[in-house]
């Protein structure tokens, strides 16, 4: 750094040349670009503009830069001086303020005409060795540098050219071919007249023909610069030096195509990599087998899955790794099922799969849930004696993980002589997509015991199995666990411990670690948003999607979908109109999944016509498409006869569109023409369908049910049976609803013993209720009573409710008073029991009980809405 002497010099320097303009003189010539721009490739040249007139923004651009030159005239001792030939990178500063952010360039094109003028001052004052200033052989190199470049313009031809073979900052652009002086375009003891003489030079025209042949052949040495190039980022530099030499008809080494080919893989470039494609059709290579099979990776990795096939099928010859190359382009890129095939075909060949083969098909098999196809490749990596390696054992795993089943995952786990924390990371995540958290977290006490070094993955996995049960405590050990690894940092690991606080409930938690993340991408967005849905917090959930787009997050389908489902949970019609504005400035209309969350929250707000319109201009429609209309119609109907006409229209669209109906799909036509009380139409839909399953025999007998059918909901029920289709707690729960309706005590009290005797089927808290209703609804509300006092759990909200109903439908004061004390200790503010209540209360001529009832509901909180319907 500079010494106060040196300062107090260069102060003097600058006193002695010409004093600032406040304008430039007007044959003054400004260039269209700056002369320290980056990369060899940008010094082309450039047309020189007299009497330029800048923009209004260049010119307070300058101005601030003249400004700056003044202030360092002033007072240089508040600057550092970075100038050096060895300067670190070109774009950092000459000059730098010690406190501010303030920084200067020598050559920088909006710099006032008088600071090179000061700057000949300089030179001339340390040819003259005035004393008092510091580094008196500076003035020896400017006037050394001005003699070479003076000699450089008198005969380029005796320097080499190295501006687009050189391997770093540090190496010279010109190099002389005896004495090896060297020059730099963009050193900063250049005289002010070299940067306009070398925007006169074409690049390379300082060499022969042949001269540069030889150096960029010479240089090139079998392509591991090009290579270099790439890894360092400079993929343009480099595809830019092999164009050149293709030119000139060099014949480049296929190490440098392949550098380019990784280059652009590394860096996802398919426009680059399809040049690269064609310099090795016009040099002759793409017959080589090694050249092909890595432009079939490079095409496959860019997301060009044809292309990575049309240049598999030209090559005059495949092997193994060629085959390999294409079967992953499929197994992670297109459609699963081709991967299998190709690696079938690979086989017929008589070609033997290796290691990765298998892995990649592995994959393939995983993707798609082809279990079988990977049960045979396990038996076929055994007979290869592969199944000791480690990756292969490791996708194994994964594999069967994947497939649904666990415990053959586990099996190949057990076996395998060797794991890495990838093998448990494997076992742990595939616990986990299972819904057997606490496998998962058994495995993170035994890799502890072993001392397996954890990894970011192993964290997400392990925070995943905590959130698949609510393991809130597990969870916070896990979080102090990564605060101690110091993974608390990492994106991933960050974004699920807010889903794994979210979905455990602590809401609160996962905002924090939300609001500490440094670094949030549009999966931590979004998980936020689902925490606050999960949890009902609709306004919360839409706050956090505005500030999502005011910070410039794009917003992906994931965080549609998760606020159109929290506004059809909150029927916020409104809401729901809004985010689909946003859906279609998107451009996430035409997605599937998104257009059938629409039509839902259409639907379930009542607007079938929005829904309607929706569905009607979906490009595409899946059998969730379909369901999610049939369900609208179906919701509607309970309400609005016009339904069931809407209904039978959709039905007839499905049949016209050639639209296969399948048990999803009819299954939602039975629930839809059964709540719009066309049982027949159900049971029609019911006849034709190709296959019925227990969904289908259940969605008849709640139709039956709904329209008060006891008997023939039994009737069905037993043939049901006869079919060997065995009732599940749904069927149960419609089979004693219909029961209920129907007044059939009797049947509905051996149905509900015979249910947990002979079937096996485990009461829930919705069989309970309807147990409680249909002993309300006949008048044994002693009987009710008793019942829910023998229950084996906690009786909820809805069963005192029924209860409470029947008191009132019946005249029960005490009873209604005691079924309403269990609900309001329950929900305080439940509305829908104060006024049951008070209709019990009014029903006996209890008056004085009817104001009473009006002002707890007062006290409570509760809206006018609900004290009109005490009237």
């Amino acid at each position: 750094m500079p010494t106060a002497s040196y300062n107090q010099g260069f102060q003097m320097i600058l006193q002695s040349a010409p004093a600032p303009s406040s304008s430039p003189p007007a044959s003054s010539v400004i260039r269209a670009k700056r002369s320290f721009c980056v990369g060899p490739y940008e010094l082309q040249e450039e047309e020189s503009q007299p009497e330029f007139q800048p923009s209004r923004s260049r010119r307070g651009q300058a101005s601030r830069t003249q400004q700056l030159w003044e202030e360092i005239l002033s007072d240089p001792s508040q600057w550092w001086d970075n100038k050096s030939d060895d300067k670190r990178k070109p774009r950092f500063p000459d000059f730098k303020h010690r406190t501010a952010k303030k920084a200067l360039w020598i050559h920088d094109r909006l710099n006032p005409p008088w600071v090179h003028a000061r700057r000949a001052a300089f030179v001339q004052c340390q040819e003259q060795g005035e004393s008092g200033l510091p580094k008196p052989e500076i003035a020896g190199r400017i006037v050394k540098m001005e003699q070479l470049w003076q000699e450089f313009f008198s005969d380029p031809s005796r320097w080499w050219d190295n501006r687009l073979i050189k391997e770093g900052r540090n190496y010279p652009d010109f190099k002389h071919k005896i004495t090896n002086e060297g020059l730099w375009v963009e050193n900063w003891l250049n005289p002010p007249w070299v940067e306009a003489k070398m925007a006169t030079m074409a690049l390379g025209q300082t060499q022969s023909g042949g001269g540069l042949t030889q150096r960029l052949s010479y240089s090139l040495k079998n392509g591991d610069n090009v290579s270099k190039l790439c890894r360092e980022g400079r993929l343009k530099d480099a595809l830019h030096i092999v164009e050149l030499m293709v030119k000139r008809n060099i014949q480049a080494p296929i190490n440098a195509y392949v550098g380019l080919l990784k280059g652009c893989t590394r860096s996802k470039a398919l426009a680059e990599g399809k040049r690269v494609h064609a310099l090795i059709v016009q040099s002759g290579l793409h017959s080589d087998i090694f050249l092909g099979s890595t432009l079939v990776n490079m095409y496959a990795k860019c997301g060009s899955v044809l292309d990575a096939r049309e240049v598999f099928n030209k090559m005059p010859e495949h092997n193994v790794f060629s085959w390999t190359a294409i079967i992953a382009a499929y197994a992670d890129y297109g459609p699963g099922g081709e991967a299998i095939n190709l690696f079938q075909q690979m086989q017929q060949t008589g070609i033997a799969p290796d290691k990765v083969a298998f892995v990649v098909v592995l994959k393939a098999c995983a993707r798609i849930g082809d279990l079988e196809q990977g049960k045979q490749l396990h038996s076929n990596i055994i007979k290869s004696g592969l199944e000791s390696d480690v990756t292969v054992g490791n996708t194994l795993v994964s594999m069967y993980a994947k497939c649904g089943c666990i415990e053959d995952a586990h099996e190949v786990f057990v076996k395998m002589n060797k794991r890495n924390v990838v093998s448990w990371n494997a076992m742990v995540a595939g616990y986990a997509q299972q819904g057997r958290g606490k496998e998962a977290l058994a495995l993170y006490e035994q890799m502890k015991q072993e001392g397996v070094q954890m990894n970011d993955i192993t964290f997400v996995a392990l925070l995943n199995a905590c959130a698949s049960i609510a393991a809130l405590e597990k969870g916070k050990q896990l979080h102090s666990h990564i605060i101690r690894s110091g993974f608390e940092s990492d994106l991933k690991v960050g974004t699920a411990l807010v889903d794994m606080y979210a979905k455990c409930g602590i809401i609160e938690h996962a905002r924090q670690v939300f609001n500490r993340m440094s670094e949030r991408d549009v999966v931590s967005w979004s998980a936020m948003i689902a925490g606050y849905a999960q949890q009902r917090l609709g306004k919360e959930a839409l706050a956090l999607y505005e500030q999502m787009k005011q910070e410039d997050v794009q917003p992906n389908k994931v965080v549609y979908v998760v606020l159109l489902n929290a506004c059809a949970s909150a029927v916020a019609l409104e809401q729901g109109k809004q985010l689909h504005s946003d859906i279609i400035r998107s451009d996430f209309e035409s997605d599937v999944i998104v257009g059938n969350t629409l039509i839902d929250m259409y639907a379930k707000c009542g607007c079938m016509e929005d829904a309607r319109e929706v569905f009607n201009k979906m490009n595409e429609r899946d059998v969730i498409s379909w369901t999610a209309m049939i369900a609208g119609y179906a919701r509607q109907g309970l309400a609005s006869v016009a339904a069931l006409e809407q209904g039978k229209q959709l039905h007839s669209d499905i049949i016209k569109s050639g639209f296969k109906l399948d048990v999803i799909t009819g299954n939602s036509l039975i629930d839809m023409y059964a709540k719009c009380g066309s049982i027949e139409d159900a049971h029609e839909v019911f006849v034709k369908m190709n296959e019925q399953d227990v969904g289908s025999w259940t969605a008849m007998i709640a139709g039956y049910a709904h329209q008060g059918l006891g008997k023939e909901a039994l009737t069905f029920l037993g043939q049901m049976r006869r079919e060997g289709i065995k009732p599940n707690e749904a069927t149960y729960v419609s089979v004693l609803s219909a029961c209920s309706h129907s007044g059939l005590v009797n049947e509905g009290r051996y149905l509900f013993g015979s249910m947990c005797r002979d079937h096996g089927v485990t009461p829930t808290v919705d069989h309970y209720a309807c147990m409680v209703d249909l002993l309300g609804r006949a008048g044994c509300l002693a009987d009710a009573k008793d019942f829910i006092d023998k229950m084996p759990i906690q009786p909820n909200s809805v069963i005192w409710i029924a209860l409470l109903g029947a008191a009132k439908n019946h005249g029960q004061v005490e009873m209604g008073r005691r079924a309403f004390d269990c609900v309001v200790k329950l929900e305080p503010e439940n509305a829908a029991a104060y006024v049951l209540l008070s209709n019990i209360y009014a029903a006996a001529g209890r008056r004085d009980e009817v104001e009473k009832i009006r002002k707890e509901m007062k006290v409570a909180g509760l809206k006018e809405s609900a004290w009109m319907q005490l009237d």
